[in-house]
């Protein structure tokens, strides 16, 4: 198994894993892009290359056409730049500040206990060679790289509609082998928010303890809702519901990271009766047990574990706490709904996301998904009502729009025409459940045929995320093919 610059080397197309490799040294959680934006414009600086930056830190370089294909349409090539931050509990890294450190393992590259960031470093890095591997032949190019796709879309929502003048793009932000995406989900955040309630720890005899779940494999909330992946915020819910007749009470309360990550932990400090405590091993245990019983064919590491405490000063009301377990209990979870357009397609579904104690309030936060706009709205609306019911605020983001698929697009079937002479398999074309920044960009430039492909990428969103090396070079042939047949056909 080789670590670091190690894990790639001899690998082709090398131009491509080079690019990897340098993103990868380089800090870029979301909404904190700011030095791999500096890196990306030292690099098109040193290539000559006219590009701009906007107030938000999206970069578009123009990349004059190979000789001969001036006349050749405008393809937009685009990714983004952050990558979603996640670790084991044991691992140590600053995302801030540490490089992530790769790791080779047989066929795969993956990272040393964090998220790898191939989504979509693997995408950006196959643009970036591009631009310098004497092989291609493309007509002129456009290289646009957004910010802040992974926690709300912000680079692609802020792009100006006069940034572009390119008559097809490719999305690089795919993560699956001969296959293009022409289609995605919509989405929308609803967040619920409940004022803290404190009350003093009454006289008498307590036990304090940290009750964390974890050992869940989590995932993409879009990609992987329909795998029917354990949620730790629910079975924390669950464990704390089993305790009830001990009379339990509660403080600290947190479970999950990301908006669009299915939650792999969660934690809670719980105080009983010091005469409870054998019993409520008791629960957890039995708990324990049924939810290895449940999720036994899609998870088979959960982990409820018990941490001694010392006891706090004070604890959430009865009120807050009833409230609290209440909703995570009431609140609707996983897939909702299948296609019956599209075969295996999942068209709605809700993820209870995170839920977190902060200036004052306990927030929870949850996101809808469907490739229906009344759907997404529809069940936005009954997650709000789980909300309300239980007296919390409710706060919903504006959403995001699908994208319609085009299967009539001069592009796709280009790009099909392409795939089949370079592997002599016929693509699969497809709609996914995913939020992709296409939906956005199609918004703002209707006339622009757009597609989505790259390679095959696994646990995204998590620190099991690997990507396939054998893969990687077919994807960035094919791209280098596709843009080749686009430059030929408008010579």
């Amino acid at each position: 198994m080789l670590s670091n610059d190690q894990a790639i080397h001899g690998l082709q197309p090398a131009v491509l894993w080079q690019r990897f490799f340098e993103l990868s040294q380089i800090p870029r959680a979301s909404k904190k892009e700011e030095k791999v934006t500096a890196h990306l414009e030292a690099l098109f600086q040193s290539l000559n290359l006219k590009y701009s930056r906007d107030k938000v830190g999206n970069l578009v370089a123009k990349v004059p056409a190979s000789r001969g294909y001036s006349k050749a349409p405008i393809v937009v090539l685009q990714g983004h730049s952050d990558m979603v931050c996640e670790k084991n509990r044991d691992t140590v890294h600053d995302f801030d500040k540490d490089p992530i450190q790769l790791i080779r393992d047989g066929e795969w590259i993956a990272a040393n206990g964090t998220t790898l960031g191939a989504d979509n470093g693997i995408g950006v890095a196959a643009a970036l060679a591009i631009l310098s591997d004497p092989t291609t032949v493309h007509g002129p190019l456009e290289i646009l790289v957004t910010v802040d796709e992974e926690t709300g879309l912000t680079g692609a929502n802020q792009l100006s509609d006069k940034r572009l003048r390119g008559k097809y793009l490719l999305n690089l932000d795919t993560e699956e082998d001969n296959v293009f995406c022409i289609g995605c989900a919509g989405g929308i955040d609803t967040v619920g928010t409940f004022a803290v309630e404190e009350t003093d720890l009454p006289a008498g005899e307590w036990h304090a303890f940290t009750l964390r779940v974890g050992g869940l494999k989590g995932g993409h909330s879009g990609v992987d809702i329909h795998l029917g992946r354990a949620n730790a915020i629910k079975l924390m819910a669950r464990v704390l519901h089993a305790l009830q007749s001990l009379k339990p009470m509660i403080t600290d309360i947190s479970g999950g990271s990301k908006r669009n990550a299915i939650p792999r932990e969660a934690e809670v400090t719980v105080v009983l009766p010091a005469a409870a405590v054998t019993k409520a091993r008791e629960v957890i245990g039995h708990c324990q047990q049924q939810f290895l019983n449940e999720f036994s064919i899609t998870e088979e590491d959960i982990q409820l574990e018990w941490a001694d405490a010392k006891l706090p000063a004070s604890v959430f009301s009865t009120r807050l706490m009833r409230k609290l377990i209440h909703t995570l209990l009431a609140m609707p979870c996983g897939m909702l709904q299948m296609s019956a357009a599209i075969p295996d397609l999942v068209e709605s579904s809700t993820n209870l996301a995170t839920i977190v104690v902060e200036n004052g309030v306990v927030r929870i936060g949850t996101s809808q998904r469907s490739s229906i706009e009344s759907a997404k709205k529809y069940f936005a609306a009954s997650v709000a009502a789980t909300f309300q019911l239980a007296g919390a605020k409710v706060i919903q983001t504006d959403g995001y729009p699908g994208w319609q698929p085009n299967i009539q697009s001069d592009l796709l079937r280009i790009c099909k025409t392409v795939a089949v002479a370079q592997t002599g398999v016929a693509p699969e074309i497809k709609a996914i459940h995913a939020g992709l920044e296409c939906g956005i960009l199609g918004n703002k430039y209707p006339d622009m045929e757009m597609i989505s492909f790259g390679p095959t990428i696994t646990g995204a969103h998590s620190p099991d995320e690997r990507v396939h090396i054998p893969a990687v070079r077919k994807f960035y042939d094919l791209l280098k093919a596709v843009l080749k047949a686009i430059a030929e056909e408008g010579k």
